[in-house]
């Protein structure tokens, strides 16, 4: 019959690993008669405990290294670089320029808000008129220069007006799209009631581009130098486009030139044609 062999005489068996014993904690009293030692024993119990969290919250803990310390040296400076380089730019902008300017800006800025204030007071005046139902040429009245403002903004009448001329010379063709983009919308921002662009009206659904050099509005070419005519505030829209990084900084940095004349009467006479929509129709 077989029997489990065993070491050889004389050897002993390996002995199997023993697992890490934990921070040892004091031996509890054999008799808890004894109140003092008790005591004494439930205290020491809980400095154990405290000093082995101590040491568990050390070293999970970020530490305080050389890295970490250039770390977030490195992050605040880059911080106090980038909020003092948005306010230099945020006060440069105002600080370059001239008394001239800075005075076009606020007049430009008055000058808007008294558009609003004129314009608010004139539609409450209509209301008013027509809500009290006082005769029947008021409202006829009311309708006219409805008309009236209607047909400026659709560019389908003459106006006549003070305004600006602006005379735009590209000789080394750096104007592109965008650029003159930027002219329109500047201009309309400066309050303009009435653009022109060469023999072209600029209205609502009018598009611009620079294709092989040339520009073009509504698909008709417009020769160098370009003059452009916008009726409003002469001295308001002349201070809209005198604001740094705009349309006549580019014009500049684009190797060429900008002139703008204030007039006290401008005509402009380029008519918009009007295409049947196809697809918007007025809300019954």
């Amino acid at each position: 019959m077989a029997s489990p062999v065993g070491p050889p005489k004389g050897l002993k068996s390996p002995k199997e690993p023993r697992a890490p014993r934990g921070p040892k904690e004091p031996k509890a009293p054999k008799s808890t008669s004894d109140h003092g030692t008790t005591a004494r024993w439930v205290a020491s119990t809980r400095r154990t405990r405290s000093a082995a969290w101590r040491k568990l919250r050390a070293i999970s803990g970020p530490r305080m290294t050389r890295g970490n310390v250039l770390a977030a040296g490195i992050t605040l400076l880059l911080g106090l670089g980038v909020v003092a380089q948005v306010q230099s730019t945020q006060a440069g902008d105002l600080e370059e320029l001239r008394q001239e300017d800075l005075i076009a800006l606020l007049d430009d800025v008055t000058g808007r808000a008294d558009n609003l204030e004129n314009e608010v007071r004139q539609l409450e005046f209509d209301r008013d008129q027509l809500a009290g139902g006082q005769d029947d040429d008021a409202a006829e009245s009311a309708a006219q220069d409805r008309l009236a403002n209607y047909q400026i903004l659709a560019g389908t009448v003459p106006v006549v007006g003070p305004g600006i001329e602006i005379v735009v010379r590209d000789p080394e063709r750096g104007l592109d799209t965008t650029t003159m983009i930027d002219l329109i919308q500047e201009l309309r921002d400066a309050g303009a009631e009435a653009i022109q662009i060469g023999d072209v009206r600029v209205v609502a659904s009018t598009w611009v581009e620079v294709r092989r050099d040339t520009l073009v509005v509504d698909s008709v070419n417009v020769t160098e130098p370009y003059r452009v005519l916008a009726i409003g505030d002469s001295h308001t829209l002349s201070g809209g486009l005198a604001i740094p990084g705009g349309f006549s900084d580019n014009v500049r940095r684009s190797g060429g030139s900008i002139d703008v004349f204030e007039r006290d009467e401008i005509t402009i006479d380029a008519l918009y044609a009007p295409t049947e929509r196809k697809y918007a129709q007025p809300v019954p």
